[in-house]
């Protein structure tokens, strides 16, 4: 099953008016132009719960990806705001809640993990909540970006993705790096590369900024300044490795559009709470979560 992420619900094709419908095909494409194409079907899924006891959900629409690329090479799910994600699809027993904490990348094998309902609430020490703000198309998850940090530079962040101040980036977990207007990146990476005094290297296509990395490194802080709720990113979420010898900034420029990654999002535990229109980080070990 490959019916994907955030915005994997829009889905374009047949219309599937009932479980024996066998007509209807899917097709996504995602920021980082990761995208998926199949089948959908209806299919009974099964979660566990608290209780112990397995949660069967009859007629579940699901997507059978068979032309996937990308981030979609496995098993994947929809947990977007539109009519048929997994989280609508859940409905009232879990009352709009959900979390996820995304492994490293270094954490080859295991898995990432998620809970619903009130067993998704993240709190305690170190949360910081944003608020989600409605936008269409109600797929994304829109929140609103004030600046992003690099060590004590602040970079304001004035331009506008989606025509307004309020929630002018998307927080997607099916798109890899964090893409900004180039203007705004532009400004990022010279922050960047003028705290850092790694040597440079050249990175494959669609990196602008890397260095040798033949050893471990730490790169200088950067803080992404959301609406009410300041997430202190770690090295691991600023530069990824692309080779035994060279990492690169997990930050890029793009036109018209502006998400916030996963790879920004590894090692919190993010929740969603699409009742109170609120997103949560929490910095987590997601290995032991």
């Amino acid at each position: 099953m490959s019916c994907s992420s955030n915005s994997c619900e829009n889905i374009q094709g047949g219309t599937c008016a009932s479980p024996t419908d066998t007509s209807c095909i899917y097709s996504v494409t995602y920021g980082d132009n990761s995208f998926s194409k199949g089948d959908i079907a209806y299919d009974i899924l099964t979660l566990g719960s608290t209780t112990g006891q397995a949660v069967a959900l009859p007629d579940t629409i699901i997507g059978c990806g068979n032309n996937n690329a990308g981030t979609f090479s496995g098993k994947a799910i929809g947990l977007g705001g539109g009519e048929i994600s997994l989280i609508n699809q859940l409905g009232s027993p879990i009352n709009g809640k959900f979390s996820y904490c995304l492994l490293p990348m270094t954490q080859i094998g295991k898995s990432s993990k998620m809970n619903f309902g009130s067993n998704a609430i993240v709190s305690g020490p170190g949360t910081v909540s944003t608020p989600l703000i409605e936008k269409s198309p109600t797929t994304f998850y829109f929140l609103t970006l004030k600046a992003i940090s690099v060590g004590t530079q602040r970079i304001e962040f004035k331009g506008s993705s989606f025509g307004t101040d309020e929630g002018n980036i998307v927080i997607d977990s099916g798109t890899t790096l964090t893409l900004l207007p180039s203007d705004f990146y532009s400004q990022l990476e010279s922050a960047m590369d003028s705290q850092f005094n790694g040597i440079r290297a050249q990175g494959p296509q669609g990196f602008n900024l890397c260095y040798v990395a033949i050893q471990e490194f730490e790169a200088p802080e950067v803080t992404v300044h959301f609406a009410n709720a300041d997430v202190k990113l770690k090295t691991l979420n600023t530069f990824v490795k692309v080779d035994d010898s060279t990492a690169c900034f997990a930050f890029s420029p793009a036109q018209n559009i502006a998400i916030y990654g996963n790879l920004a999002q590894m090692n919190f535990l993010i929740g969603y709470d699409t009742k109170s229109q609120t997103v949560s980080f929490k910095p987590t070990d997601c290995s032991k979560n």
